[in-house]
């Protein structure tokens, strides 16, 4: 007896991880919230370029991960001539390979903005995805930190732009150059050390997380967390380890200013006078975080240099009136081996309720800083550039929770029903979507089984369309049109309880000529808008 056919397994639809479908709300808040920046970034005078999604696997350079892997960390493949391709793996690798490409054609300095997917072939979590959105900005061509504090206060702009209140975020401000410094003194200097400086740095990173003991263990010889996962650590000895702490743990090593004379730390920069920023009741300020790292650390040449870096752009923020808003930090160092000077992070202070409603505190949702060796890795002579980077998704889930993005949706289509599909009165019911269409009306006609008139409706209520639009044989001979004002048609069947009631009322429906169908939707329109509005406003 011969086996019995196997049906064919059907083929699973199945999401790959780390990614994630978007929806119309999801794409439309996303939309609403990129307008709001590229309208601060063009403000400030900058414009925009595009990238293409993939670069040569060596054109990104210190940026893998792993450069001697290509798939490591980044999505990788070779090319009909065997050369390494990979996804981008953020947009400013990409940048820096355009500008050298283009050299000779572009301005300098060159400031542009860009906003695109990225990715990371790396292990998705919670919150951590393979693909996200990204929305940078940069100037290339500026060496002065001018350049690199106007970033900070485009920054505080933008936030303020997307309605995060001031006190609700700070955009951290530090210098690598301090680190540096630290790391030479500590005999981490030189390229032959570029791993373990990665790997404090990436330890520092966690500061906020994990706080000074478990950087501590991470700087040392590694830290278990709760599930017995281990993560090892950079190996410093205890000295070390001290010296680092020292600096980025500066809420417990601030040294007292009350008598000391800031005009010491700003050698190389005319000797600025920090003093107007200074407290008077002598609470912490840029002033007197900048004094604690130069009595600290002054003694290195290098740091002493992104000090007095930092020193000059306080003074920047203080007179453009952001000091408030951007704060020295030395613990602000970004995890990425590539920043030569100033670093910066936006982070939301204020206590926002995630997708389950639980406060929590959202943390950085963009940051970047200064990389002068990026472009000159393609020209061979130096090319200063500074920018920073928003993390769109992450944002735009804080904004959302906080009520700031995603409350006005396009309104839903009006929607013409079909009564009968013979090819005249198809025709008849396109020149009303194309009449309407014509007057800036969004409008659809039905394409469903237009044979179960209910139907029609049921797919109007479930995608919220304000109007139906019916014409019948009956209508189309007597040359009208039947109008349903679907809110208020809602509306009314709560207040109104029996049949009889209903036929009589039927004011949310009306009969108009044909020609009036156009002015009887807007003026209906404009009614429906006015009660959003006053419904908006008692709330």
């Amino acid at each position: 007896m011969s086996e019995k056919a196997k049906k064919p397994q059907k083929l699973k639809a199945r999401l790959p991880r780390g990614f994630v479908d978007r929806s119309s709300a999801d794409i439309h808040a996303t939309n609403e919230m990129i307008e709001k920046i590229r309208g601060v970034y063009e403000l400030y005078g900058f414009d925009p370029i595009e990238t293409p999604l993939f670069e040569y696997t060596d054109a990104l350079g210190k940026f893998l991960p792993d450069s001697d892997r290509p798939n490591e960390g980044v999505f990788s493949l070779t090319d009909d001539d065997d050369q390494w391709m990979s996804l981008r793996y953020d947009l400013t690798a990409p940048l820096a390979r355009h500008v050298a490409e283009n050299f000779n054609e572009i301005q300098l300095p060159f400031r542009t903005y860009r906003a695109g997917y990225v990715f990371r072939n790396e292990k998705p979590g919670p919150g951590r995805f393979r693909q996200f959105m990204q929305f940078d900005a940069d100037t290339v061509g500026a060496a002065g930190v001018q350049a690199d504090a106007e970033m900070c206060m485009m920054m505080a702009d933008t936030l303020e732009a997307l309605g995060i209140k001031r006190g609700d975020y700070v955009i951290r401000v530090n210098n690598r150059k301090v680190l540096d410094g630290v790391m030479e003194a500590i005999g981490l200097g030189g390229e032959e050390n570029a791993a373990r400086r990665l790997n404090v740095l990436r330890a520092i990173d966690k500061l906020d997380k994990f706080g000074p003991e478990g950087v501590k263990l991470l700087l040392g010889p590694g830290r278990k967390d709760k599930s017995g996962d281990f993560t090892k650590g950079a190996g410093l000895d205890e000295d070390q380890i001290e010296k680092v702490l020292k600096l980025v743990d500066w809420q417990a090593n601030q040294v007292s200013h009350k008598n000391t004379d800031s005009n010491f730390i700003l050698s190389s920069v005319n000797r600025i006078d920090t003093s107007a920023i200074r407290s008077e009741n002598n609470e912490s300020t840029n002033a007197s975080r900048i004094e604690m790292l130069m009595l600290a650390f002054g003694w290195n040449k290098l740091a002493a240099t992104g000090i007095d870096e930092l020193a000059f752009m306080s003074r920047l923020f203080d007179l453009g009136g952001y000091q408030d808003q951007i704060t020295i930090d030395p613990s602000c160092v970004r995890g990425l081996e590539y920043y030569t000077g100033p670093v910066y992070e936006a982070e939301l202070t204020a206590k926002i309720p995630n997708e389950k409603g639980e406060i929590v505190q959202f943390g950085s949702v963009g940051g970047g800083g200064r990389y002068d060796g990026l472009v000159s890795r393609f020209m061979g002579q130096p090319v200063p550039a500074t920018g920073f980077s928003i993390g769109v998704s992450r944002l735009m889930t804080a904004l959302k929770n906080l009520g700031k993005l995603g409350q006005t949706k396009p309104l839903a289509p009006v929607l013409v029903t079909v009564m009968d599909g013979d090819v005249d009165s198809m025709g008849r019911y396109q020149r009303f979507i194309q009449a309407l269409r014509n007057e800036g009306i969004r409008a659809e006609m039905y394409q469903g089984n237009w044979k179960k008139f209910g139907n029609q409706l049921k797919y109007a209520d479930r995608m919220g369309a304000p109007i139906a639009i019916i014409q019948g044989g009956d209508e189309r001979a007597e040359g009208v049109v039947q109008i349903k004002d679907l809110i208020e048609g809602k509306r009314l069947s709560g207040e109104i309880e029996d049949n009889a009631t209903w036929r009589e009322a039927r004011v949310a429906q009306v009969i108009v000529p044909e020609a009036e169908l156009v002015a009887k939707v807007k003026e209906i329109l404009a009614t429906q808008a006015e009660d959003r509005q006053r419904e908006a406003g008692s709330k």
